[in-house]
């Protein structure tokens, strides 16, 4: 099963593992109080549209060069000279150690192929976790294990991207990568030996497009995505220009055939899947990172035909277990509508509709053969309806109150899996069939010692600047006062589409037994309210989405959870570009900020590899509007000197294929410049990437590093916990 980018979780609530990771993060030797090496200015100044912008740490984008090798190794040293003599650290790697590791076993990414249930189960203490087989969902100790990457690399340091089955589950494609870099190469296993075949094929998926394959119908071969050799591109385009090749087994990979891909632009990105019969093959391509896609399908007379086009807003297209394509569609519905389509029958004009738009908007669906399962968001929390074929609703399946439901997956007939998890309870996977008025819980649920049930979850709103009604998430437990006096952490995304749904997490525990609040913000750039959400918070919108999250730290001082002294934010990826803009316009709602894998310097970011991707949803500073709104908000370049800026910790990875760690060392010496006496740490990790692939002791370590700057700098003094609270608990409902 090939992982989508919502679902991979660049919202980046890291989990965690182990302990004593530092040493096999690169980090130097710790000298007592080591000083953070200075930056020196260099001007650079560009020309964008008339204006003049000037810059002093340009020289910093260079990790080959050995004097900025030497700045990066010593803001590490220095790093750590501080964080590991925080108060409580150890107490805080050992509770966060013991919460990781008692937790039971975890399941995702469930697949169906030739009667095999396929899953990716992680297994504390394990680093990484693995692809087995399951012979029944009602009994967890039914699992045979396919391809384990702990195996392959004890250190930890290879993971699986993504795998997938055969028609007939017999063969099994798996991307694996390492240290983090997403840089995969596909091996070929026989699923009921574990054995590998000989067929490799490098370099199918990348931190920038992804990856994808579908089989063909007699699992003789396979459509793969390729990127280009070197000699057949310029260096500077060896990441992009995704095409498709397929692949006859057991011939060598150099004898692949061209497949479709000449008129795919240049920030393609594929996503490939085969009907259930195998006769048809869809490719979905998005142009770049913004939403914008086309859909190709493959027939059995060997052809590949358009039959949707970018602009007419369908970004998702799937085949269902009625033998049709059922396609979402946004063009007049930012909600969401489904249309099916006969494949072979003609484009998306003549695709008939089936579910209308309705209040929720639509993330996700699955057909069976006479049902349609919808998932649907409403502001952060999910819905699960069911409706025929012809469309009409045949009513609303339970699910946990203000809770998330994803990974809908097709058994037999009109039987379907889904998972689904809250702030409150773990996440489970249920099977709901036509004969039953209520899903039954499957052997797959995880159990932790992390226990909510002294906690409770509101629904607050806080009005943005324009004003827009912004929804938060609140976890608390019940009965604390709302004095102004509660430590608080609030967590932001904000672009992409993605969605900040209800999650589950051992790690928040830590921060809630210690008398914590923590809130999730669902501001604009996601789709919690569908497109029209999305599309107000990119592009020129962007500062819509920095407006939202700061209004929900007013929001959260205001009603007397926190206060600004008591209150730190985090995010990454794009939620550490909402750091970075928050702290430098309103640094003054916030004590402390954690940043993970941020974007910072928004007029350069388009050039590196994958911030092409990202002008379809941040914009170019080649077009004069969007020059100007990116300047506008741009965090490197509105640090202002003399100003009192909170307590930051910038996290990166060496690896990262997603944001170039360049990012955070500009930002780190601009902040570091602008503000001597302010706390301004740059981690940076030898052996991760973008946290996606990250062993489980660089993800504990990360944490650990995480709560002790928190609770330093918010002024937490830390309470052991009891043994006995560490005993599993099962899920409460």
């Amino acid at each position: 099963m090939q992982r989508s980018l919502s679902a991979l979780g660049l919202a980046l609530v890291l989990a965690l593992a182990t302990a004593s990771a530092s040493a096999s993060m690169g980090f130097a030797a710790r000298p007592s109080g080591a000083p953070a090496p200075r930056a020196e200015k260099r001007p650079v100044t560009d020309v964008f549209h008339g204006a003049g912008v000037t810059e002093d740490y340009r020289w910093l984008e260079d990790i080959a060069s050995p004097e900025v090798r030497t700045w990066s190794d010593g803001q590490n040293r220095h790093a750590r000279s501080v964080l590991d003599r925080l108060p409580s650290v150890r107490a805080i790697r050992k509770r966060i150690t013991e919460l990781d590791r008692a937790s039971s076993p975890d399941h995702y990414e469930l697949s169906q192929r030739g009667g095999r249930l396929f899953a990716i189960k992680s297994e504390p203490p394990l680093q990484q976790p693995f692809l087995v087989t399951l012979g029944s969902v009602d009994d967890a100790r039914s699992t045979r294990t396919v391809v384990d990457p702990n195996l392959l690399d004890p250190k930890g340091g290879t993971s699986i991207d993504w795998y997938v089955p055969s028609r007939d589950g017999r063969l099994v494609a798996v991307s694996l990568s390492e240290g983090g870099s997403e840089s995969g190469t596909v091996h070929l296993y026989d699923v009921e030996s574990g054995k590998a075949l000989e067929d490799v094929i490098p370099r199918v998926n990348g931190g920038t497009a992804g990856g994808s394959l579908a089989w063909n119908e007699d699992a003789t071969g396979f459509w793969y995505t390729r990127y280009p050799k070197e000699g057949e591109r310029p260096k500077e385009d060896l990441d992009f220009y995704q095409q498709v090749y397929f692949h006859k087994l057991g011939t060598r990979e150099g004898g692949d055939t061209y497949s479709i891909g000449h008129d795919f632009p240049r920030i393609a990105e594929v996503a490939l899947q085969s009907s259930d019969d195998g006769r048809f093959v869809l490719a979905s391509v998005e142009n770049g990172d913004g939403g914008d896609y086309a859909h190709y399908l493959l027939g059995p007379d060997g052809t590949w035909k358009q039959i949707v086009k970018y602009g007419e807003k369908v970004p998702v297209v799937k085949f269902g277990g009625d033998g049709n394509l059922y396609l979402l569609s946004r063009e007049g519905a930012p909600r969401g509508r489904l249309l099916r389509l006969a494949p072979g029958a003609g484009t998306l004009a003549d695709a008939e509709p089936v579910v209308a738009e309705g209040e929720a908007a639509i993330t996700e669906f699955e057909a069976t053969a006479t049902r349609i399962h919808v998932v649907g968001i409403l502001g952060g929390p999910s819905r699960l309806d069911v409706h025929g074929l012809d469309g009409a609703r045949l009513g609303s399946v339970p699910i946990l109150p203000v809770s998330a439901v994803d990974g809908l997956t097709r058994l037999s007939g009109d039987e379907i899996l889904f998972r689904n998890e809250s702030y409150l309870d773990p996440p489970a996977w249920y099977r709901l069939s036509p004969a039953a008025t209520t899903p039954v819980k499957t052997a797959l649920f995880r159990t932790s010692p992390a226990n909510f049930r002294d906690c409770e979850v509101v629904r607050e709103y806080a009005v943005s600047r324009d004003g827009t009604r912004v929804p938060m998430s609140i976890l608390l437990r019940k009965g604390a006062k709302r004095d102004g006096r509660n430590p608080a952490l609030l967590y932001g995304y904000g672009g992409y589409g993605i969605n900040m749904t209800p999650h589950f997490s051992t790690m928040v525990r830590a921060w809630v037994e210690q008398g914590g609040v923590y809130a999730v913000a669902n501001i604009r750039g996601g789709s919690e309210f569908g497109e029209d959400w999305h599309t107000a918070g990119n592009l020129v919108q962007k500062q819509h989405v920095f407006d939202d999250f700061a209004a929900c730290a007013k929001r959260l001082a205001e009603a007397k959870y926190t206060h600004p002294r008591r209150l730190a934010l985090e995010g990454g990826s794009n939620g550490g570009l909402l750091m970075g803009a928050v702290l430098t316009q309103h640094p003054e709602l916030m004590k402390a900020v954690v940043s993970h894998v941020g974007i910072y310097d928004m007029l350069r970011v388009e050039l590196s590899p994958n911030g092409a991707f990202n002008v379809t949803e941040f914009g170019t500073v080649k077009d004069p509007e969007q020059f100007r709104a990116l300047h506008a908000y741009s965090p490197y370049h509105h640090v202002r000197d003399g100003a009192s800026y909170p307590a930051t910790l910038f996290l990166t990875g060496e690896n990262d294929p997603r944001v170039d760690p360049a990012h955070s060392r500009k930002m780190t010496a601009r902040l570091q410049a602008a503000s001597p006496g302010t706390t301004v740490l740059l981690r940076t990790s030898a052996n991760s990437g973008h946290g996606i692939g990250s062993s489980r002791s660089e993800r504990v370590e990360q944490e650990v590093d995480v709560y002790a700057f928190l609770f330093k700098e918010l002024g937490v003094k830390y309470r052991p916990v009891a043994e006995k609270k560490l005993q599993r608990e099962l899920p409460t409902r």
